[in-house]
């Protein structure tokens, strides 16, 4: 299961419930869906596997059947999980569009209220009876969302007028399409949300489009009006449960969990004849690697050098040079043990959950703390490498680099080249693998032209004494 996605390689731009946004350059930005789950504003602490890769190829396909529709910021996916999208300005509203009374909808209308965003439902509806026409029901995008009509909406300036007229038109018509695409293949889209932005000063669809979070699904048996009672292939049937079982808080039973996982296959599968494949023998964090490698967002591993302070940048740019050559992107930190240890959970939480290999080169002279302060945080290797200014520095300070708390296992290199050599091969990296059995092949052999050459010459020497001699 997928619940944490990082790199360092790429500028997190966004951190949300279920996924997790990385710039790629001024234009470009890939959209990581986990398997997290939340419901009611919360992240659940239980989830299931291949839930992101479910919501990723849903979103994909209805993006590709609506572009002449309506433009949206999908480019492709790069990996099951991973779409790879134009960099939009948000509008911060969701266009709610529901063709039923039910959901929170329903919930509120139960208790009294008549109505929402602006619309006023009559007496006298059941639960799960449909409109005559799909109703909008607009919500502001903030931390938690909040009802707010079309018109406090464009007073309050969450956008003008026009826009909004324009996502209206545009939620409405995506919605139809929808519907009847649903229709088509035994499925009823009851409500879903969108969510706009500006690409190159148009409007165009932004987020996921028609997935099981963010749509409810039931199977179609024509246009019902009555109360009828049906299945939801969707988050509903989670949120329905939690609401059913208060004392388990927000912890969903195992069984729970696997029929989740059922109702949302199935809906990809109903819709596109798609399947979430689960022969790899590689998990999904090993094949979302390897796909941002093959598609160069990333390179195939990290090196971290974490300075104990600034004045350690000159020896950290050496070492950083020394890296230049290989296929490795260098991250460069400061980060001091003593002054600003609160820093390195932050830290670590980056690199503990990178999807790619990585190693940490820490740079920390007189009374290291830094190696083993950060190796008693990370899952990945650290080597020290103490700046020592000569060898009289190297005498007095190198026993706080060598003796290492318990737990905290940080090795040692006296010198950079050392350190840049071992950082290499603990990534363990086949690429880098290969160029380091060249660069041993090289090495052999240089010193065994070096030994012929040497031993050439002296017998050289040699003869031309004998000679004389005679």
């Amino acid at each position: 299961m997928l619940f944490y996605f990082e790199t360092p390689q790429l500028m997190k731009v966004h951190s949300g419930k279920v996924r997790e946004s990385f710039r790629v350059n001024d234009r470009y930005r890939i959209l990581v869906a986990t398997d997290r789950l939340s419901c009611f504003d919360e992240v659940l602490p239980t989830s299931f596997a291949g839930k992101g890769v479910v919501l990723t190829q849903m979103a994909a396909e209805w993006f590709e059947r609506t572009k002449h529709l309506v433009a949206s910021h999908f480019v492709k996916t790069v990996a099951p999980n991973v779409c790879l999208v134009r960099e939009a300005k948000p509008i911060p509203v969701e266009m709610i569009v529901r063709q039923y009374l039910t959901g929170s909808l329903w919930r509120k209308y139960e208790k009294g209220e008549r109505e929402m965003s602006g619309v006023r439902l009559p007496d006298g509806m059941v639960k799960n009876q449909r409109f005559p026409r799909p109703i909008l029901t607009p919500t502001t995008k903030e931390t938690s969302d909040r009802p707010i009509s079309p018109e406090e909406l464009v007073k309050v300036g969450w956008v003008d007028r026009q826009t909004y007229g324009e996502m209206e038109e545009a939620a409405l018509k995506v919605f139809r399409f929808g519907q009847e695409y649903c229709e088509s293949r035994g499925l009823s889209l009851v409500d879903t949300k969108y969510e706009f932005g500006w690409i190159d000063g148009k409007l165009a669809l932004i987020d996921e489009l028609h997935t099981p979070d963010s749509s409810r699904f039931w199977p179609w048996r024509g246009e019902r009006s009555s109360s009828d009672e049906l299945p939801y292939l969707d988050k509903e049937f989670i949120r329905q449960w939690l609401l059913s079982h208060p004392e388990a808080g927000n912890k969903l039973a195992p069984d729970v969990c696997a029929e989740a996982k059922r109702r949302y296959e199935l809906v990809l599968c109903q819709l596109f004849d798609r399947q979430v494949s689960e022969e790899s023998e590689e998990d999904l964090s090993t094949r979302t690697y390897r796909s941002l490698v093959a598609h160069r967002l990333i390179k195939p591993a990290y090196i971290a050098i974490v300075m104990g302070s600034r004045s350690d940048l000159a020896f950290a740019e050496s070492i950083r040079e020394r890296l230049a050559p290989y296929d490795v992107m260098v991250d460069m930190r400061v980060v001091s043990a003593h002054k600003n240890g609160e820093c390195i959970e932050k830290l670590a939480q980056e690199y503990n959950h990178s999807i790619e290999p990585g190693c940490v080169i820490a740079v920390a002279g007189r009374s290291n703390g830094l190696g083993g302060a950060l190796a008693a945080n990370l899952n990945i290797p650290v080597i020290n490498c103490p700046p020592f200014k000569d060898a009289q520095d190297l005498q007095m300070n190198i026993n706080s680099s060598l003796m290492m708390p318990s737990h905290a296992p940080a090795l040692t290199a006296v010198f950079l080249e050392q350190a840049v050599s071992a950082a290499l091969r603990v990534l363990n990296v086949p690429s880098l693998r290969r160029r380091m059995i060249e660069e041993i092949k090289m090495m052999k052999q240089t010193l065994k032209d070096d030994d012929a050459s040497v031993r050439a010459s002296f017998r050289k020497d040699s003869f031309e004494i004998v000679g004389g001699a005679k």
